[in-house]
C-alpha cells in the first residue's frame, strides 16, 4: 500500500516526509519534478505517474503537493481520497493547510500521520476519532506540554472507534444546537468565440457544520434531486434510502464535514452566468495588436456577480500593454506574460470594458493562435444548477436546533476562446 508521503511546496522543495515501511530516497520525486516542469499550471500535473519501480500519486491542495509513493498496484482513487483526508485533517486541526502551519506543528503532524496510516493502510481518518486520540494544539496546551514534557496523545481509546458509528463520538453536548449546510457549485465551461457553449458541467459539494447534542438522526430532502449525477456520500449517509426515496438520511459527524459531492453533466441544465464580448487581434504589419473585452451578466437569476476576474496568458512576443479599464484595474506581468484584470462586482447598468493596444516584439512573426480568457467569479445565494434544499428534519432528540442553508456558485475552469 502507501510506503511514503512527501509534502512539496509551490517552488518544488520537499519540506516534510514520512515513511511507513522502508525509507525511500527523495530521488524518487525527480520523476514528479519533471512532470511538474512540463505542466503549465500546478493543477495540470498528472495525478498518477509510473516510474520503473514505483507509482507516484499526488494531489494539489493550498499551494502544496501531497505526493505518495506506492510499490504495488492499488486503485488510484483510493490513495487520492486518503491524501484529501490528510489535507482535510490538517485544515481541521490547524485552521489552514500551509507550509508555515505544518512546520509550526510538525510534532502533531507526525502523530496524526502515524494514527491515520498503519503499516501503509488507512486506519483512523475520521476527525472526531483523531481528536480524541490526539488533542488539537492550543497555546495553553503547548505551554503545559513544554513545562511537563507531556504530549497531545490521549490515554484512552476513542469511544467512536468501538461503535458502529465511528464518525461520531458519544456524549456530545452543546448549549446552542445548530446545523448549517453550504451548497457550493463550481462551473467548468468552455465557450467559443461567438459565445456558444462548447462544454459545460457543474461540480457540486454540500459542506455541513453540525453541532448537535446527543445522537440526532437527520433527514435532508431536495426539491429537485433528479438532476444530480454521479453522487458521492460521506459514510454516514444511508445509501439505500437515497436510492429509493432520493433523500439524505444520516447520523451526522460532530463538527465540519463534507456531506456529499455531485455532478451535473447535462449541458442544457448548466446556466452560463456571464457573457463575454472580446476581440484580440495581432497585425501582420507593425509590432502591435489590439485588445477589447466586455463582460455582462447572462443567467444570474437576479443575483449579483462578485469577485470577477479575467486572466489572459499572452503570447511570448507581447512586450507590454497600453490598456484602459472602465472598471477595476489590470496588471501585466512581463516575466510570465500574464494579464490579470480584476473587475470585482459586476454592475449590469454599466458593463466593464478593457481595451487598448499591445506592443509586440519587433520582427517577431504573428502569433499562430489567439490566447484564451480564463474567468473567475462568485455568486452568493445561488446554486446555478437550480438545486434547492426543501427541508431538514431531526429525529431521536427532543430539542429544536437552529437550521440554515447557504448557496454559492463559483467559476472552476471557465474558459472563453478567442
Amino acid at each position: 500500500m502507501i510506503h511514503s508521503l512527501f509534502l512539496i511546496n509551490h517552488s518544488g522543495d520537499i519540506f516534510l516526509e514520512k515513511h511507513w515501511k522502508s525509507v525511500i530516497s527523495r530521488s524518487v520525486c525527480d520523476y514528479f519534478f519533471e512532470a511538474k516542469e512540463k505542466a503549465v499550471d500546478p493543477e495540470n500535473v498528472p495525478p498518477v505517474l509510473q516510474t520503473p519501480h514505483h507509482y507516484l500519486i499526488s494531489i494539489y491542495r493550498g499551494k502544496l503537493f501531497f505526493l505518495s509513493v506506492i510499490q504495488t498496484e492499488v486503485p488510484p482513487l483510493f490513495v487520492i481520497e486518503f491524501l484529501h483526508r490528510v489535507a482535510d485533517t490538517f485544515q481541521d486541526y490547524f485552521g489552514e493547510c500551509s507550509e508555515v502551519i505544518i512546520k509550526d506543528n510538525v510534532v502533531t503532524v507526525y502523530e496524526l500521520l502515524e494514527e491515520m496510516l498503519d503499516n501503509g493502510f488507512p486506519l483512523a481518518t475520521e476527525s472526531n476519532v483523531l481528536k480524541e486520540m490526539i488533542r488539537p494544539p492550543t497555546i495553553l496546551r503547548s505551554v503545559v506540554n513544554t513545562l511537563t514534557g507531556g504530549s497531545n496523545v490521549g490515554d484512552t481509546l476513542p469511544t467512536g472507534q468501538l461503535s458502529n458509528i465511528p464518525w461520531r463520538r458519544a456524549g456530545v453536548k452543546y448549549t446552542n444546537n445548530e446545523a448549517y449546510f453550504d451548497v457550493i457549485e463550481e462551473i467548468d465551461a468552455i465557450l467559443d468565440k461567438s459565445g456558444t457553449t462548447v462544454f459545460a458541467e457543474i461540480q457540486g459539494v454540500i459542506e455541513a457544520c453540525v453541532r448537535l447534542t446527543g445522537m440526532p438522526d437527520l433527514t435532508l430532502s431536495f426539491m429537485n434531486p433528479r438532476l444530480l449525477d454521479d453522487v458521492s456520500f460521506h459514510p454516514c449517509v444511508r445509501f439505500k434510502r437515497w436510492e429509493s426515496e432520493r433523500v439524505l438520511s444520516f447520523i451526522p459527524p460532530d463538527g465540519n464535514f463534507t456531506l456529499m459531492t455531485y455532478h451535473v453533466s447535462s449541458q442544457n441544465l448548466v446556466a452560463i452566468p456571464v457573457y463575454v464580448k472580446q476581440n484580440i487581434s495581432f497585425f501582420e504589419t507593425g509590432p502591435c495588436g489590439r485588445l477589447d473585452i466586455t463582460i455582462g451578466p447572462k443567467q444570474t437569476m437576479g443575483k449579483t456577480v462578485e469577485g470577477l476576474m479575467v486572466t489572459v496568458h499572452m503570447p511570448k512576443t507581447v512586450l507590454s500593454t497600453n490598456l484602459t479599464a472602465t472598471q477595476g484595474n489590470y496588471t501585466y506581468d512581463l516575466a510570465t506574460k500574464v494579464l490579470v484584470w480584476d473587475i470585482g462586482k459586476l454592475n449590469p447598468q454599466k458593463l466593464p470594458n478593457l481595451r487598448g493596444s499591445l506592443s509586440m516584439q519587433a520582427g517577431a512573426p504573428k502569433p499562430e493562435e489567439n490566447p484564451s480568457l480564463n474567468i473567475d467569479l462568485k455568486i452568493q445565494q445561488l446554486a446555478i444548477s437550480g438545486l434547492k434544499v426543501s427541508r431538514l428534519d431531526m429525529y431521536g432528540e427532543k430539542y429544536k436546533p437552529f437550521k440554515g442553508v447557504k448557496y454559492v456558485t463559483k467559476a472552476g475552469k471557465f474558459q472563453v476562446r478567442t
